[in-house]
């Protein structure tokens, strides 16, 4: 697995970062039109355009997706987004309007530096200027800024999540990637070996708990804070999808982020995976070997989120453990 997203025909990424406010927002760009598909999971999601998504729903293509940080304030942002694209033409027409379809999933990060900072639509429209098909900045950027991982004995153990994106080339030129930011309640583990790669730290700052028996073995009454964590992303192919393989898709690219963050998908979570086909691929895929390598592109974006983050608001990254 290596490479990024914009490995994918057609998909551009663009990142704004607010070190200052520990918030951000990133941009996936699909100017002439991907067919789109969702999955959202967990307890706490904040979601934009979904329903829309569904089967039967009369748009078959989206043109843009953003994830962002800010909670439910930072769901305004998209109007950046759609500002930008409509700018340039690019949008489902009707009649003399061009209107750009963009979904938008959140993160919550107002916890970290600032609880009034939060990404606006001109900080997303200055991703959309960013945004191109070369190399992704990962790790504390964008909507990954102001992530958190590992959060099982509360923030004060936290490890600094962040955003990571992986590719993998498929025969018959068909090619998949994914771009994730992890804000999870779980920690991440390495999804071939399970060994920890960010669990909640010890007192004496020497390791790391295993995330999942930090939960098991921890205080027992009350529920995590809903709505602080959540990890969403989107995978993206070149084939050629229709709007149900898509949604397939996205669903089983879950299965990427149950094989590297540990718990996954609590109540406290709001996970959501969007994919787009771009179409630019000639030959039919085979759906369960894509499946497969979302599955895998997901989980290797997880762990390159949290190895490429930097310590930011108190809460140190794992690469300076």
């Amino acid at each position: 697995m290596t490479g990024s997203i914009t490995h994918i025909e057609g998909i551009e990424v663009g990142h704004h970062t607010d070190l200052d406010g520990g918030t951000g927002c990133t941009v996936v760009l699909c100017r002439q039109g991907a067919v789109a598909g969702v999955d959202v999971r967990g307890g706490a999601p904040g979601t934009r355009e979904t329903d829309l998504l569904g089967p039967g729903r009369l748009v078959q293509q989206v043109h843009g997706v953003l994830l962002s940080g800010g909670s439910a304030f930072g769901l305004d942002s998209a109007a950046g987004v759609m500002q930008y694209l409509e700018e340039r033409g690019s949008g489902y027409t009707m009649g003399r309007r061009v209107i750009p379809i963009v979904p938008a999933a959140i993160i919550f990060d107002l916890n970290l530096l600032s609880d009034a900072a939060r990404p606006s639509p001109k900080d997303a429209y200055a991703a959309c200027e960013r945004a191109s098909n070369g190399a992704v900045d990962e790790g504390s950027v964008g909507a990954g800024t102001g992530a958190t991982v590992a959060k099982g004995r509360g923030m004060r153990w936290a490890i600094k999540g962040g955003i990571g994106t992986a590719s993998h080339d498929l025969p018959g030129d068909i090619r998949i990637g994914a771009i994730i930011a992890v804000n999870s309640y779980g920690g991440v583990c390495d999804p071939g070996s399970g060994r920890v790669i960010a669990g909640p730290r010890l007192e004496d700052g020497a390791g790391m708990m295993d995330p999942v028996e930090a939960i098991l073995n921890g205080p027992g009454p009350g529920e995590p804070q809903p709505g602080v964590n959540t990890t969403i992303g989107v995978v993206a192919t070149n084939a050629t999808l229709t709007k149900d393989e898509a949604h397939y898709l996205a669903r089983v690219a879950h299965d990427g982020l149950a094989l590297a963050i540990r718990p996954c998908h609590t109540m406290a979570d709001g996970d959501s995976i969007f994919a787009l086909a771009t179409g630019a691929a000639a030959a039919p895929p085979n759906m369960t070997q894509l499946g497969v390598a979302a599955t895998q592109v997901v989980a290797e974006a997880v762990v390159r989120a949290v190895q490429s983050a930097v310590a930011l608001g108190g809460i140190p990254a794992v690469r300076e453990l």
